[in-house]
């Protein structure tokens, strides 16, 4: 029998909580379709062993990424869970120091980062691939990239505040194919930002790193605007970049940073890391609660009639997209683990916007087990808050 999820969308705006509401439509394959009584329809995936339940959701208004593309038209491994790993040695210039940061003996930082395909973005009617930058259990960047036989394409960038970074014209990272004396040129806008570089690829060289010894191309980028860049990187057909060395210096020339980036080992299906909450500062405050204004709390009976999901921003960007996403861990033997239930979004006006969104009780009472609810920014998941309910 197919699961009917009846929505009720109630909107609510005020000048405090700086909001507007933007309807969502999801087109997914299903005979499981939720109608709406508001503006906008939701469609679920089809699970035929999903619960007969019938549930309501109200809302109340509530960057060094290593780039990969294989020469001769074939194209890198772009399965999701695909992901680079790599060995990241940040040096700093005399007089400069990077906050919360632990320098070894020689005065660099040391990291181990992942660049990790998390799957595809719709934007303007393009499926882009979304490349997330894990480092020290926080995303520091996502990439909405397009790849196919003319190369790499960079169209937009969310960076660490969640700030959408549009790219116009759309940003060529690595032009394929790849040859000795090859080049090109970005001279365009970044946002409001006026970026101009020039890509050429010097040749073909032997280059060890802790993956092991690759044949590769040398690209040596240089950066005029709006700051002076050097950007060295080392390709091997098939695998990607292997090497990147990324040098900002002051108008006289001193040392600003070096950022370096070794492959550790060679492309592969990953599990996505932990995102923690507290990695980076937080741009939402979220908890659960039974009521609006009630005590936050994480475990509810199956007779609560409503759930809130509470969320106040901080550092938010004009127009921010906030988003949550309901999933359903374990709750059963006979039902999917991690099941996206439904999902549901607003739009932010001011830095500080706040809201909640409602889940009412179904009319024969909630799937007993054990969820948790997502929160994204801009499409970047920031907070999650696992939930259960019992008898």
């Amino acid at each position: 029998m197919a699961l009917k999820l009846v929505r009720t969308a109630r909107l609510r705006s005020s000048n405090e909580s700086g909001l507007r509401h933007r309807a969502v439509e999801r087109k997914l394959p299903s005979r499981v379709r939720m109608p709406c009584q508001a503006q906008f329809t939701l469609t679920l995936r089809e699970f035929s062993h999903f619960p007969k339940r019938k549930m309501k959701i109200a809302i109340l208004v509530l960057t060094l990424a290593p780039l990969a593309v294989a020469c001769g038209g074939e194209l890198i491994p772009t399965a999701v869970g695909t992901g680079w790993r790599y060995n990241m040695t940040e040096e700093i210039g005399k007089g400069l120091n990077v906050p919360n940061a632990k320098s070894d003996a020689d005065g660099k930082i040391r990291q181990a980062v992942l660049y990790r395909i998390d799957g595809t973005e719709n934007i303007d009617g393009k499926d882009l691939f979304k490349f997330e930058m894990h480092r020290a259990s926080a995303i520091t960047n996502t990439d909405l990239l397009s790849i196919n036989e003319q190369g790499i394409i960079c169209w937009a960038r969310i960076n660490l505040d969640g700030e959408l970074v549009t790219f116009n014209p759309p940003q060529t990272m690595i032009a394929a194919p790849l040859k000795k004396g090859a080049g090109w040129d970005f001279n365009g806008q970044a946002s409001e930002l006026k970026v101009y570089q020039h890509y050429e690829v010097l040749g073909e060289e032997d280059v060890k790193v802790p993956a092991g010894e690759f044949h590769a191309f040398h690209i040596r980028g240089e950066q005029t605007s709006p700051s002076s860049m050097a950007i060295d990187r080392w390709f091997a057909a098939g695998v990607g970049i292997v090497k990147d060395v990324t040098t900002m210096r002051a108008a006289k020339g001193d040392l600003l940073q070096r950022i370096s980036l070794e492959l550790t080992e060679r492309p592969k299906i990953v599990a996505r890391p932990e995102v923690k909450s507290d990695a980076i500062p937080k741009q939402l405050s979220v908890s659960l609660a039974k009521e609006r204004s009630g005590k936050a709390i994480t475990t509810f009976s199956s007779s609560t009639t409503e759930i809130y999901a509470r969320w106040k921003g901080q550092r938010l960007r004009q127009g921010a997209k906030v988003k949550t996403v309901w999933i359903a861990e374990d709750i059963g033997e006979d039902f999917p683990r991690d099941y996206k239930v439904d999902e549901a979004s607003a739009i932010a006006e001011t830095p500080s916007a706040h809201g909640a969104f409602t889940m009412t009780r179904p009319e024969d009472g909630w799937a007993l087990g054990d969820y948790r609810v997502e929160f994204y920014v801009d499409d970047v998941l920031v907070d999650a808050v696992k939930l259960k309910i019992a008898e």
